[in-house]
């Protein structure tokens, strides 16, 4: 398969099974545009389609932020802005980050978030959906709409998800007032654990690794059963449980091997 070129992003093969992806805008925070929409939809299509990719790492160009959310300058500038005269302008009634996030792009290959610096606004798109994510002590989170006069809804929204309601809130109305730490984002749930900065991206491409070499339909069933039942209630998602076990337990199935991927010194309990 050939790997597109790709110009906001950077797709790389760090280890067998693994594919990691880098924002890679640096000079701008790393915030998202068009282009770099364009190019998540299109990179998240190949790693969904190739089936040597059994898990992906989330990175960012840089240390002073993971992202700072969408790039207002293409927004407000001169009239060769996307926002004014382009056939597909993004516009108010448009959610101009329903490309970016792999659960949006129907891809269940789990997604390790590494973050460091400043994750703020827009960056939420790619944290609410990923499956696991890592901080540095140095990192800190937070949501500048209201500050800047624009109701935060979409990315609060999909936090809820991953954080207390009341944590959600407080970020979410303290704007740029208040940055939640690592320390608080990791007992409040947004975070799973604190490498150190230079450690960081190595810790998640060793998860990814790890979650690579165990059978791929069992983890990805796994990642769409436990996802879609955050639309159903309880006793709906547990009446529709069964049948991922089913389709992503096929008997016979090649995919299907009790013996591997155990580790080392496993034994029945």
């Amino acid at each position: 398969m050939t790997t597109p070129a790709y110009e906001t992003i950077e797709l790389t093969r760090p280890a067998e099974g693994v594919a990691q992806v880098m924002i890679n805008r640096p000079e701008v925070l790393n915030s998202f545009n068009e282009q770099m929409r364009r190019e998540f939809a299109q990179v998240w299509a190949e790693l969904r389609g190739d089936d040597s990719v059994h898990a992906i790492v989330l990175t960012a160009a840089g240390d002073r932020a993971f992202s700072t959310g969408l790039d207002v300058t293409e927004r407000i500038g001169d009239n060769d802005s996307p926002w004014v005269d382009t056939a597909d302008p993004w516009r108010e009634s448009e959610d101009p980050g329903r490309q970016l996030g792999p659960k949006t792009n129907e891809v269940w290959k789990p997604v390790i978030a590494a973050v460091k610096g400043m994750c703020a606004g827009g960056a939420f798109y790619w944290i609410g959906e990923c499956d696991i994510v890592l901080g540095t002590p140095e990192s800190t989170y937070f949501d500048p709409h209201v500050t800047y006069g624009m109701v935060a809804a979409l990315e609060p929204i999909s936090l809820t998800y991953k954080m207390s309601y009341g944590e959600v809130v407080r970020m979410a109305i303290m704007g740029l007032h208040e940055r939640v730490t690592a320390e608080t984002a990791r007992q409040t749930g947004l975070v799973s654990e604190i490498v150190e900065g230079d450690q960081i991206v190595e810790r998640a491409v060793s998860l990814a690794a790890t979650i690579a070499s165990q059978p791929a339909a069992a983890v990805q069933g796994t990642i769409k059963a436990l996802w879609q039942s955050r639309d159903l209630g309880r006793s709906q998602a547990m009446a529709t449980a069964l049948m991922y076990t089913q389709v992503g337990n096929p008997i016979a199935a090649a995919g299907l091997d009790r013996a591997a991927s155990k580790p080392s010194g496993w034994s029945p309990r």
